[in-house]
């Protein structure tokens, strides 16, 4: 069932309130800057350098973001934002510096905007999957669709009060004013408090956690579906603020101030389309919603690419910041559905990997197709690959992911073993018998394939299904963890959506006992035969298969 709640009820809660406000501050400094850094690059640089401003931020999220996913999955998610919001500060203070010094060249500025990047890259997936838990899940939409307001807001307002800044004192004051903006945002991080869980198991290392996130993404068909179209959307939604600089110079005869009422215009269309999100996606799923407004967003391109009037090119921009924020809010949404909040983080870091990769290779694609050809082929086949994310919808679908409750099950214990095992012994090797009636095989064998994709999402390895050649009403299930703890974390991570297909493979069991498991651990041969009988401790490499049930 699609929530009910509010736009704007996420905004009674304190702590979300005070974040969302300060960060609409960031939000504005960020659009000053960005207006500052886009214009001044048309000065000193290309038509191709000028798109690659928004490369250069877009491109360090595509690199980094995985990583950033990881450590807020597994460290302090507001110190890592506490980090990435001071790192980005002294870069803006460095990058205002330079231009009052008279030092900036093209690949200077983006270099530091490049360094800016890395601290978005860092801040946003500990900073969205802190909002799951400062909401409650079913004002979870409302409060991402509400983050994606309050940059739309400022960017509706920025852009213009960033050409103002540019035309009166210069670039190097949007820089001075952008880098003021982190003050209050770093004041109310210092000043939380969360709540941290008990930590029960170690930290997982960083390329460990890294693997698993990709991992569990790429074996979750509702997340996967949302990346491919993130990618794609990505590409082809680009070239609207890629070209906007060379669109408000070229297209319309403007200055900085005309660039900064463009970015506003699409900034108020955002904020339109955020604030009618939420009863658009009470009325329509999740993919029709966004067919609509991609749909849209082609057509706004397609206006543009053709617009020599003022007038009608800020009605496109308006259309488009509607579509883009409606289309991208339903993609985060779809994601933080789909993920529990043990990997959550690295779900939508691999969401805004996909998106802003996408973002960073299509405004070199359209500044380079702009330079060479013109504006009006680059927007075209702008149109045209959102064409093809629009026709992806028929094979990718997006879910609605409101029904999954991926709270942990909270029902698995560690058991006890006669072999003494460290959390590094292994590899654990585990086998699950079945009895099963001939006519419930097919069913059987269509849940254990569910099974499959479970198990090796949440970190098993090498997982078969086998069949008793004796008693062919006996099925093995096999699976094996590198670790005793790996095996720990394995199991501790069902859900109770997972739940469903393990009573469903139970209810099919027809054995008086529960199916029997057997857990072992792999031994090689090779060692002094007695240890066989006398070592008792697992935490070294071991020897001779051994099972503990």
């Amino acid at each position: 069932m699609v929530s009910k709640a509010s736009p704007l009820s996420p905004l009674k809660i304190p702590l979300f309130r005070a974040i969302w406000i300060t960060s609409l501050v960031t939000n504005f400094g960020g659009l000053i800057q960005s207006v500052g850094a886009s214009w001044i690059m048309t000065s000193i640089g290309t038509t191709q350098t000028t798109a690659l401003v928004q490369a250069s931020v877009s491109l360090p999220i595509m690199l980094l973001s995985l990583a950033a996913g990881a450590l807020a999955d597994t460290m302090d998610r507001r110190k890592i934002m506490l980090a990435a919001q001071t790192f980005m500060l002294l870069v803006s203070v460095g990058l205002a510096f330079l231009t009052y010094q008279g030092w900036l060249t093209p690949w200077v500025l983006l270099s530091f905007t490049f360094l800016i990047g890395c601290g978005v890259a860092f801040n946003g997936p500990a900073w969205q999957a802190s909002v799951g838990d400062i909401v409650p899940r079913e004002e979870l939409a409302s409060a991402i669709t509400l983050n994606s307001m309050g940059f739309n807001l400022a960017r509706s307002l920025g852009p213009a009060l960033g050409g103002a800044v540019v035309a009166i004192a210069g670039a190097a004051a949007s820089f001075a004013v952008n880098a003021v903006s982190y003050l209050g945002l770093l004041l109310v991080l210092f000043r939380w408090k969360p709540e941290r869980p008990q930590r029960t198991l170690p930290r997982e290392g960083l390329l460990h956690a890294m693997a698993g996130g990709l991992r569990y993404a790429l074996l979750s068909p509702r997340i996967v579906a949302v990346l491919i179209r993130a990618l794609i959307f990505g590409i082809g939604a680009s070239a609207v603020q890629a070209l906007m600089p060379v669109i408000a110079r070229h297209e319309v005869g403007g200055g900085p101030l005309i660039y900064g009422i463009l970015l506003g215009s699409f900034g108020v269309g955002a904020v339109g389309g955020a604030l009618f999100v939420t009863p658009l996606r009470e009325r329509f799923k999740s993919e029709t919603l966004v067919r609509i407004w991609i749909s849209t967003f082609a057509i706004s391109a397609l206006v543009l690419a053709f617009s020599p009037f003022l007038p009608l090119t800020i009605l496109a921009l308006l259309l488009g910041g509607a579509s883009w924020v409606i289309v991208l809010s339903t993609f985060n949404v779809t994601v933080q559905m789909s993920a529990p909040r043990w990997v959550v983080a690295r779900a939508l870091a691999l969401y805004q990997m996909c998106a802003f990769g996408g973002m960073a290779a299509g405004a070199w694609l359209w500044g380079t197709l702009a330079q060479n050809f013109s504006i009006t082929l680059a927007l075209g086949i702008s149109a045209a690959v959102l064409a093809v994310c629009l026709l992806l919808g028929l094979r990718l679908p997006l879910a609605n992911g409101e029904e999954l409750n991926l709270a942990p099950l909270d029902r698995w214990k560690e058991p006890d073993t006669e072999l003494h095992l460290e959390p590094r012994s292994g590899p654990i090797i585990v086998s699950i018998a079945y009895r099963i009636d001939d006519e419930d095989v097919p069913e059987f064998v269509r849940l254990m394939d569910e099974r499959r994709r479970i198990r090796r999402r949440d970190g098993a390895h090498q997982w078969r299904l086998m069949r008793d050649l004796a008693d062919p009403n006996i099925w093995v299930e096999k699976y094996q963890t590198a670790t005793w703890l790996d095996y720990v974390r394995h199991n501790q991570r069902m859900t109770h959506d997972d739940a469903r297909i393990t009573q469903a493979i139970r209810a099919l069991h027809r054995g008086e006992d529960k199916p029997e498991v057997h857990r072992m651990i792999q031994r090689a041969t090779g060692m002094v035969s007695q240890h066989l009988h006398t070592d008792r401790s697992y935490g070294e490499p071991l020897t001779d298969p051994t099972r503990a049930s």
